[in-house]
């Protein structure tokens, strides 16, 4: 069975950045499970996984673009500490969760000061070139509470 839209995909992956670096795997656990045409991994490594099966390995370099975008300086802010639970335990380059009345999101601290923190928005990956080493474990059928919902279930996906 090939990928397409409407289908439960199943795969491990190891991503690197331009530097080689290794930022994140699934190879010691659960293999990550997405809906695909649902747009719930980022648009460039979605592309690369149409028409591949079970047992496909490939790696797939993607440009900012088409993964977490370009960095935004318009998303560089700068916060009261009062906004965080510990602000004097922050470092740069730490990323931390905020709350903000749209929910929560994830910042990096750039520069943490006596009164206030300057922080990114960006996706922790914006801006950066990064690749993947993929290989697919299986391919099946989106239940039709899935495509529903518009995320594949079960192990790997959500459970809700």
């Amino acid at each position: 069975m090939n990928i397409q839209d409407r289908k439960a995909v199943s795969f491990h992956y190891t991503l690197t950045n331009q530097d080689g670096k290794q930022i994140e795997t699934t190879r010691d656990k659960e293999p990550m499970t997405y809906l695909h045409g649902a747009y719930n991994i980022i648009p460039g490594l979605e592309s690369a996984m149409v028409g591949r099966s079970v047992g496909d390995e490939f790696q797939v370099t993607i440009e900012p673009a088409d993964a977490y975008g370009e960095k935004d300086e318009a998303k560089f802010q700068r916060i009261s500490s009062k906004h965080f639970r510990l602000p004097k335990k922050l470092k740069p380059g730490q990323v931390v969760g905020l709350q903000t009345k749209k929910g929560p999101v994830r910042v990096t601290i750039i520069k943490v000061g006596r009164f206030n923190v300057d922080v990114d928005t960006n996706h922790p990956l914006a801006g950066q070139v990064l690749t993947f080493e993929v290989e697919v474990s299986a391919v099946r059928d989106a239940t039709k509470e899935e495509i529903a919902h518009g995320h594949a279930h079960g192990p790997g996906g959500v459970d809700h």
